[in-house]
């Protein structure tokens, strides 16, 4: 089978192995597609009921906060009545000042544990005034409903006889005019009246002298400690009248206010109390406290008087309402109205959607159930699915490596063009040096060695044109005689040269008839050589496709012509060569 042949029947059996891995590669290429176009559809199926439930929920999620706030009162014993109304106020709450209705509504649990005995109304004006009085004073809901039960502890008489309602809008008003009076906070105040508890109301006392002189003392020392220095004062005043012959209880027993005590002691002692004096005192009220709450508190007796008065006239929460409303942000109130409008939309289907999704969550007791009552069959439904999930797993595992060979093809891509690239570069770099050994052959001539180089090369050329003339040139001079005599010296010479000639020749015809397809004759002359024929390719029994189809394409595009060409030496030179030259 000659190179042609077999070239050709290589190219068969290749194809014949493509053409399936074709065939197998489209399937494979197939089925990738069709599990990634499965996996995205249920992907889309389940991101759209997660989307969907996810979009219910949130919808619902401020009367779902909402309902878990009312929850937690409504375990205290909350009537369904307290509770709307406490909804309702939540929402103006919010609306006006920009706070969270969810957190004005949990801050109730507080006051409700607190406080026994209240009912729709006063639960509601309670926490209403809790929040507010939390706004006014930037202090947190939960410490101002901590400090409106200790309050309510201390004043629950002056409370009930004046009705709950009324009284905690005192409060709170009272509370935000001493917090802007005395520069201090709701926290710090509520810090105060924990730590005197009600031991001044216990000695008659009323709230707003307790708060006036708390907030004055608040002025150079913390609440609880204004707090403590007073419950000193107040638990030294008995036994200090009789010590310094002075009168501090009226003829109930009922402690004098604060403002005439002072004076008193202001009248004994002078403006001003020196050491001594000071000492005397200690040992009157029994306590160091009590000596620097009358030191703090006389410096300014008049002052501490009209506070007393100014927080006595207090009869409503209209400077806590103006406080809070001067720190209230507008972008948040609108943030607020947004939630409200949900919680209040969504309150009205609330029940619906809990009844669904108690039902959903019901279906849990009945799969239990079932699981206990039929475990094998569970068993086996647990492996269906395990199976299912297996499948798709493997699913993602042969998609995963597809993927994975097609970015080796890419990559090898990648590789082959930048090979390319490097090829194109040293074409580039070859034609340059093509370029230098020009200029270098040049350079060699122009120096004496390379001349003597190029005199060698056309005395060999003339040499070549004398043997192949010699015939011509002898017939020529021959018909002379002096030439004959010296023609025959070169007729000996000749034939050597002629022989060596000969022998080289043939020795190189003898190795080109070595290579495939070339056969040229060294001893018959002919004017004409046999000519190589093209060789019909054997043609592939395979499918169409694959390399073949290829070959054939090309085939079609492109055809060779094969030829020969004879060269005769002139005078009967029995020497020649064949060339085969190749058409395209």
């Amino acid at each position: 089978m000659s190179l042609p042949q077999q070239l050709m029947f290589t190219v068969g059996l290749v194809d014949q192995i493509t053409k399936p891995i074709a065939k197998i590669s489209n399937s494979l290429n197939g089925l990738t597609n069709d599990y990634q176009r499965g996996t995205m559809k249920m992907a889309s199926g389940v991101a759209g009921i997660a989307a969907s439930g996810y979009a219910l929920q949130n919808a619902l999620m401020p009367a779902i906060e909402m309902d878990r706030a009312l929850g937690e009162v409504k375990s205290l014993g909350v009537r369904e009545s307290a509770l709307k109304q406490l909804t309702d106020t939540s929402y103006d709450f919010a609306l006006k000042y920009g706070k969270s209705s969810t957190e004005f509504v949990k801050s109730s649990y507080d006051i409700q544990s607190a406080i026994a005995g209240l009912n729709d109304a006063d639960l509601s004006a309670f926490t209403l005034s809790s929040n507010v009085l939390a706004a006014a004073t930037k202090a947190d809901a939960g410490t101002i409903t901590n400090y409106m039960g200790t309050m309510y502890g201390i004043f629950k008489n002056q409370a009930n006889a004046m009705g709950k309602s009324e009284w905690v809008e005192q409060l709170t008003g009272m509370t935000a005019s001493a917090v802007q009076a005395f520069k201090t906070t709701g926290s710090e105040m509520s810090s105060a009246f924990t730590a005197i508890g009600a031991q001044a109301t216990t000695a008659g006392i009323a709230m707003n002298e307790q708060m006036a002189v708390l907030g004055t003392l608040q002025a150079t020392m913390s609440g609880s400690e204004a707090g403590t220095k007073y419950k000193s004062f107040l638990a030294g005043v008995g036994k200090a009248q009789d010590a310094l012959n002075l009168t501090f209880t009226d003829s109930q027993g009922a402690m004098l206010p604060m403002v005439d005590i002072l004076n008193q002691i202001k009248g004994k002692y002078g403006e001003t109390i020196d050491v001594a004096e000071g000492d005397e005192l200690k040992k009157a009220f029994g306590s160091a406290e009590a000596v620097a709450t009358i030191n703090l508190l006389m410096n300014d007796i008049d002052g501490l008087g009209q506070s007393i008065d100014s927080l006595g006239n207090v009869t409503g929460m209209q400077q806590a309402e103006k406080m809070a409303m001067d720190m209230t942000d507008q972008s948040q109130r609108l943030a607020q109205s947004w939630y409200v409008i949900r919680a209040a939309w969504g309150s009205a289907i609330l029940p619906v959607f809990n009844k669904f999704v108690g039902l959903i969550a019901d279906m849990g007791t009945s799969v239990v159930w079932f699981t206990e009552a039929f475990p094998n069959l569970t068993k086996w439904i647990g492996y269906a699915a395990v199976g299912v999930l297996g499948l798709v797993a493997a699913g993602g595992l042969f998609t995963l490596m597809m993927g994975a060979g097609k970015m080796a093809m890419v990559a090898w891509t990648v590789g082959a063009m930048a090979w390319g690239g490097i090829t194109a570069a040293l074409t580039t770099g070859l034609t340059f040096l093509k370029g230098a050994m020009l200029a270098l052959n040049i350079v060699m001539y122009a120096n004496p060695i390379g001349l003597i180089v190029a005199g060698i090369t056309l005395a060999i050329a003339a040499v070549g044109a004398l043997i192949y003339y010699w015939d011509d040139l002898k017939a020529t001079m021959g018909e002379w005689g002096w030439i004959k005599a010296i023609g025959g010296i070169f007729s000996s010479v000749w034939g050597g040269i002629k022989s060596i000639f000969n022998d080289t020749m043939d020795w190189i015809i003898d190795k080109l008839n070595l290579i495939p397809g070339v056969d040229i004759d060294t001893n018959v002359a002919s004017t004409s050589v046999a000519s190589i024929s093209a060789i019909e390719p054997i043609r592939s029994k395979a499918e169409k496709g694959g390399i073949t189809q290829q070959i054939s394409n090309a085939n079609q595009q492109k055809s060779t012509h094969i030829a020969s060409v004879t060269i005769n030496p002139a005078k009967g030179d029995t020497n020649y060569m064949n060339f085969v030259e190749m058409h395209s």
